[in-house]
């Protein structure tokens, strides 16, 4: 079943205030940045001297990757990948750290399979052996492979550690069990504040944010948000969950567009235009919703994000009739690089939308159904339900559906309405 939010649509509660997050809109000055900038000149100054010195590439492209995270700047996450791939040319690929380092690179650019195959080096090398199981799991979970992601959770247990509890989480919500996943996840949040660990708290507070929003406790998803926020004013995704609650939830197109501008100025990620672009739609907008759409379009040609945006371009031209032989294209190249229920959900979806309904429904059966709980891919199948005369799934579908409004949004809840 779909799990989600019941949203009341006609009379949404208000749980933000403006006063609560308007001074972290106006922040001018992100101390991380700065700090991880220094560190980077300063290790490029080391590098200068003594070039053969390679733990001072790991330690570059550590800024780096910070950099990235604080920026969203894509080239930054490059660079780090250059500085690491020498480091493990150096030491001969002996170096479990530096090959995880690697492979954490590879995941953020969506480069799963390369990610894993440093990953078995690191497992054959053995030296923090416990650290490489935590990294498989996590990339057998992205690619699908559900036998070894249950053989790695179990090589990990550790109901005391909170990298094990984390991964326990994201297993529990990937098999539909939410409450299960907020469980482990608020477990995994307390260790980390006794730790006094702010990367760490940080991460739990806009994962279990996440979680809250998609179990519909909006408000405690809000709290979190805040909380994440009081860490790090610079936190953007912390700020479009908020972003996300006054328009999903409260319906506030012109607040929540408000924030995510804001969030824009200092923060360079391609998927913030095609939200802006999906509220500028839900507010009549056509004129804002296609220069959106035209500045995502323009990003994404950098062929430095690889593989990164592929869903989203996928579920952008698989709705323009012009568009579908690309979309074609790019999920079945999904699907290539990461054969899971999502990647075939995209295939499906754009069988769908050139007509070809019989197919559709094929790869639904034989990839989909049963294989994920993720609100949008059960959208497209009651859909394609629909579209094959099975009325009575689709309807099933539609109510369970409806309990995930504020996960979907609000354009997706009125195509919801019409099944």
């Amino acid at each position: 079943m779909a799990t989600g939010c019941k949203n009341n649509a006609e009379t949404p509660s208000i749980v933000t205030n403006v006063e609560d997050y308007n001074h972290f809109l106006k922040t001018e000055k992100n101390e991380i940045l700065d700090a991880a900038q220094q560190d980077y000149n300063f290790w490029e100054k080391k590098l200068e001297k003594e070039p053969n010195q390679f733990p001072y590439l790991a330690k570059a492209a550590a800024s780096q990757s910070l950099m990235f995270n604080e920026t969203g700047k894509i080239t930054y996450l490059i660079e780090a990948k250059r500085h690491l791939a020498r480091a493990n040319k150096a030491t001969n690929y002996k170096n479990s750290g530096y090959l995880r380092t690697l492979a954490r690179n590879y995941i953020s650019q969506h480069k799963f399979k390369d990610a894993l195959e440093l990953l078995k080096i690191a497992e054959t090398n053995g030296d923090k052996l416990k650290s490489t199981q935590k990294m498989l799991f996590d990339v057998h979970l992205e690619l699908g492979n559900t036998k070894e992601v249950k053989l790695y959770l179990t090589k990990i247990e550790n109901y005391k550690d909170f990298d094990f509890l984390i991964r326990l989480s994201k297993w529990s919500d990937h098999e539909g069990k939410l409450d299960d996943a907020i469980l482990y996840l608020s477990k995994a949040t307390e260790k980390a504040e006794v730790s006094k660990n702010k990367a760490l708290m940080q991460w739990s507070y806009t994962n279990l944010a996440d979680y809250y929003g998609h179990a519909g406790k909006i408000q405690k998803s809000y709290e979190y948000y805040l909380k994440a926020l009081e860490l790090d004013p610079n936190d953007a995704y912390a700020k479009k969950g908020i972003a996300w609650i006054v328009y999903s939830h409260e319906k506030n197109a012109d607040e929540a567009l408000r924030i995510l501008n804001a969030v824009t100025r200092n923060y360079n990620a391609p998927d913030y235009h095609l939200l802006k672009a999906e509220i500028a739609e839900y507010k009549g907008d056509e004129t804002l919703k296609a220069s959106e759409l035209q500045r995502y379009k323009e990003v994404v040609k950098n062929s430095l994000y690889g593989d990164m945006y592929n869903k989203y371009n996928v579920m952008l031209f698989a709705e323009n009739p012009a568009q579908t032989a690309e979309a074609l294209k790019i999920a079945n190249e999904e699907i290539k690089n990461r054969p899971t229920a999502q990647s075939y959900d995209l295939l499906a979806w754009t069988y769908y939308n050139q007509g070809d309904v019989d197919d559709a429904l094929e790869v639904m059966k034989n990839h989909v159904v049963g294989k994920t709980f993720e609100p949008e891919a059960m959208y497209h199948l009651a859909e394609v339900y629909k579209a094959n005369g099975k009325i009575a799934e689709a309807q099933q579908l539609k109510e369970e559906l409806l309990e995930s409004a504020f996960e979907l949004g609000p354009i997706m809840t009125q195509n919801i309405m019409k099944i």
